[in-house]
Formats: C-alpha cells, sequence, structure tokens
C-alpha cells in the first residue's frame, strides 16, 4: 500500500532531543488538526503517491542515519507503521513526530516518539489522546509548544497531573515569533521545572525559507 508524501529533504534536526545533528526527513501529507500556529499547513493536502520501496531508495541515496517520519499527522495513513518497522529493522535511528491525537500502541518500540501535546492557544488541546503516555519511555520526549502564560500553566498541570517527567523527556519549546523564548526560559528557572528548553534551530538557520527545512 502507497504512501502520500509532502516532501523529502536532508537538513538538520532543529527540535527534539537530537537537535543539531544531520536527518532526512519524510514528511507524510494529511493532517487531522489545525492548530493556529501551523508552519506546514502546505502538508494539510500537497503530495504525490509513493511505494514504500521508492521511499526506502530516497532514504539510502541520502546516507543519513537519523530518519525522521513527520507531518502533517504521519499515523492517519496505515502505511506509516510499516514504514517505521522496515526503517528501524534496517539499523536506522528513526524518529517520529506525531501531533498526540492518534494512537501510539502500533509504533515500534525503537522508534524514538515525539508526541506533541497541543496547549490551549493552538485551538486543539481537546484532541490530545492521553492513554498514548502509556506508549513512552525514557527514550521518547513530550513537547508543549507555548505561546503565552496559559500554555504555561496548562503544560505545568499536565506534567505533574500525569507525571510526565517520571518515565519520559519533557520539552518545552516556545512559538516562533509569538514567545519570547528568554521569557520563557526564566519561567522555567522559577519553576525548578523538569523539563529541557528548546528552540526551533531550523528556523535560525534558514529563516527565508518554509519548506524543506
Amino acid at each position: 500500500m502507497p504512501l502520500t508524501v509532502c516532501e523529502m529533504f536532508y537538513s538538520i534536526q532543529g527540535e527534539s532531543t537530537l537537535a543539531g545533528w544531520p536527518c532526512f526527513f519524510i514528511r507524510l501529507s494529511g493532517c487531522n488538526l489545525r492548530c493556529s500556529y501551523c508552519d506546514t499547513t502546505y502538508a494539510y493536502s500537497e503530495g504525490r503517491i509513493l511505494s514504500r520501496g521508492d521511499i526506502l531508495c530516497q532514504v539510502e541515496d541520502c546516507g543519513s542515519k537519523i530518519v525522521e517520519v513527520t507531518g502533517g499527522e504521519p499515523l492517519l495513513q496505515t502505511e506509516t507503521v510499516l514504514l517505521l518497522n522496515t526503517l528501524a529493522d534496517r539499523g536506522y535511528t528513526v524518529l517520529l513526530e506525531t501531533n498526540g491525537s492518534c494512537s501510539l500502541k502500533d509504533v515500534p518500540q525503537e522508534v524514538v516518539k515525539i508526541m506533541d501535546l497541543k496547549c490551549p492557544s493552538s485551538g486543539m488541546s481537546d484532541y490530545m489522546d492521553f492513554k498514548n503516555l502509556r506508549y513512552l519511555g525514557i527514550k521518547d520526549q513530550v513537547k508543549f509548544v507555548i505561546q503565552d502564560s496559559s500554555d504555561y500553566e496548562w503544560a505545568r498541570e499536565k506534567m505533574a497531573k500525569h507525571h510526565i517527567p517520571v518515565y519520559t523527556q519533557v520539552i518545552l519549546s516556545p512559538a516562533w515569533q509569538k514567545m519570547e523564548a528568554r521569557t520563557l526560559a526564566e519561567w522555567m528557572l522559577a519553576d525548578r521545572l523538569p523539563a529541557r528548553m528548546q528552540i526551533q534551530l531550523h528556523k535560525y538557520l534558514w529563516p527565508d525559507r518554509e519548506r524543506m527545512v
């Protein structure tokens, strides 16, 4: 069964605990959410049909040992889990970025799962499936994109309520051009928050590019 692929490219990993490493990105098409700050709206519908074999050939040709499958929302396509399994079986370090609304039950354990829990300012927080937390381990990550103080308080509350830092890593990221990174850092320091702060490195490297980064 083929996949609908929005774009594939080689770039610097701008987020996650692997930020800074060269990475091959497979951006799949389609998303079930409409976040207010989305920077990949073109992935909602753009794309071309490719077989799993075609995708794997491009991964191999690139030569990167780190591969991220992202979107859109990659888990909307049933073939995605097979792609993840194949990449993991071939020895790649595989990352999956998912929006927190689709079940992670069938995602291979070897895959580094980066689950983006949508804060209230996204307009999508009601769609989060907190049952997914049971499928995360210490190598995996929960990410909160913070746009204002209400988002920060919501993230802090969810971290405490679900004991998230106990069994997986937590990342807080200031929304690009909407939240001052320094302010978020100061809030985290004041609260002794057990989380990592990240900025979107690729946007600082290529602020003039909207795609293929």
